[in-house]
């Protein structure tokens, strides 16, 4: 079943608590535009699904007094050549139907004090008109939330066609039962656009507000307060903070405030502020994601196949403490969280590591040779792909200092070119398979971006997408 990508692309979203959020979201009127044939076609769907209640009536001419009842009315055929949907500021959306036609069938049956008999005819509807105004707001679990805030429904004209031989019956009975039909009809119009409306607000509510990240964080979408409705956009808040899996207390930094270029001409923009970013970062720290495990620090040195001989050419008294070459143990500590910046088409990430190198003895201990203290700068690069923001971390420079020695004093720089070579090839590729599954954007799974693109500003980053239906 189609579902109208207009009110679909609203509850991408959702959010709680802050003063400032983590993430905005805009919907355009292109988005819109786009959602209104969605929409209409979900009307027409549950219009023809429907069979309506039986009528019953009575007409008198001259003398006779003659019973109807028309039942089993089922719309198989409507058209809607005039429909749109626009925003109301300060309120919400507005459908707008105007001129929509049908064609329905019906059974019938009459009775006189003559004769009864029955059949089966054809119900042609004309001018059909349909204005109703959706409030957008969120309920208590911080989800997005429409309600039907008013409807006016209307028909101006029906004919309907009996077999031939009964053609006169109608004549009798015109005024009423047109009248009626009319009335009860365009009654349901409203009743079927709340119901579409009660569908959306159930996928808003299956929709959750916290999404896990692989075995590590959970991001919160939930909505931050009301949405609010421009003419020429709606703009959502969302939280926008992530935390470790098992823990939800606050960061100890807050979003600061950011504001969406004035732009139109995509049909959705996500703004992912500073604070998104660095709420992950502490978060992948705080649960464990950069921490390097002693099968790591092995396979590493295995790579790297070193040894006590190795370091040598660098630091001449390691050959003197140990005789026969040993293999060497890297241990590498992340020990604060990554620094995130976002800059006019940059982002950099800063990390501070300590790197204790050691000697595997022969008895299968180790001692501790020398411990560096290492700073590295980074800069990455964001892609979407599948509904996911990608980040890869790429090596821009790195400082490193002597911080501890049992083999001497040494200058720390003498490891750059070796440093250097682990940090490309070992260290930098295991934190991007730490953040290969990315951040998922807040879009419900029925939407595809359409050539979404990134731009980065000072504090924020901007997604700007087209997107299309995949039901």
């Amino acid at each position: 079943m189609k579902v109208s990508v207009t009110f679909l692309i609203l509850g991408l979203l959702i959010l709680l608590l802050e003063a400032n959020p983590g993430i905005k979201v805009k919907i355009t009127q292109k988005a819109l535009d786009y959602g209104n044939q969605f929409g209409i076609e979900l009307l027409k769907q549950k219009l023809k699904e429907k069979i309506f209640e039986d009528w019953n009536g009575e007409s008198t001419y001259a003398f006779f007094a003659l019973n109807y009842t028309i039942s089993k009315i089922k719309i198989e055929n409507m058209e809607f050549p005039n429909t749109s949907l626009s925003l109301i500021s300060g309120t919400g959306i507005k459908l707008l139907v105007e001129n929509a036609s049908a064609m329905a069938l019906a059974d019938w049956s009459v009775e006189t004090w003559l004769f009864k008999d029955s059949g089966r005819g054809a119900v042609f509807i004309s001018g059909i008109s349909l204005t109703a105004i959706v409030k957008v707001s969120q309920n208590v679990f911080g989800h997005l939330k429409l309600s039907l805030d008013s409807c006016k429904g209307d028909i101006d004209d029906m004919d309907i066609k009996l077999n031939q031989s009964y053609r006169w019956l109608y004549t009798y009975s015109t005024t009423s039962v047109v009248t009626s039909l009319c009335s009860v009809l365009a009654s349901n119009l409203c009743h079927q656009v709340n119901f579409v409306i009660q569908k959306i607000n159930k996928n808003f509510n299956q929709y959750p507000v916290q999404v896990q990240i692989g075995h590590f964080a959970v991001i919160d979408y939930s909505l931050l307060n009301s949405s609010t409705i421009l003419e020429s956009s709606i703009d959502l808040d969302l939280k926008g903070t992530v935390y470790p899996v098992e823990e939800t207390t606050e960061p100890p930094f807050k979003p600061t405030p950011f504001v969406l270029l004035n732009e139109n001409n995509s049909m959705f923009y996500i703004g992912i502020s500073e604070y998104f970013l660095q709420s992950a970062s502490l978060a992948y720290f705080i649960s464990g994601a950069f921490t390097i495990s002693a099968e790591q620090e092995e396979m590493l040195s295995s790579y790297f196949k070193l040894t006590t001989d190795t370091l040598n050419s660098i630091i001449p008294t390691i050959s003197h403490i140990y005789a026969k070459p040993l293999p060497v143990i890297m241990n590498i500590r992340i020990i604060d969280a990554p620094v995130i910046s976002l800059h006019d088409n940059k982002s950099i990430l800063v990390f501070s590591a300590s790197m204790e190198v050691l000697a595997k003895m022969p008895n299968s201990t180790t001692e501790s040779m020398f411990t560096l203290n290492i700073t590295t700068r980074t800069h990455a690069d964001l892609t979407i792909f599948d509904r996911r923001l990608l980040t890869t971390l790429c090596l821009n420079s790195f400082h490193i200092s002597l911080a501890h020695s049992n083999v001497g004093l040494f200058e720390a720089s003498l490891l750059d070119n070796f440093l250097s070579y682990i940090l490309r090839t070992g260290i930098i590729p295991a934190a991007n398979f730490q953040l290969k599954d990315g951040f998922p954007l807040p879009v419900l799974d029925t939407i595809f971006l359409m050539k979404p693109s990134i731009r980065i500003y000072e504090g924020f980053l901007l997604i700007s997408t087209d997107v299309q239906s995949l039901r």
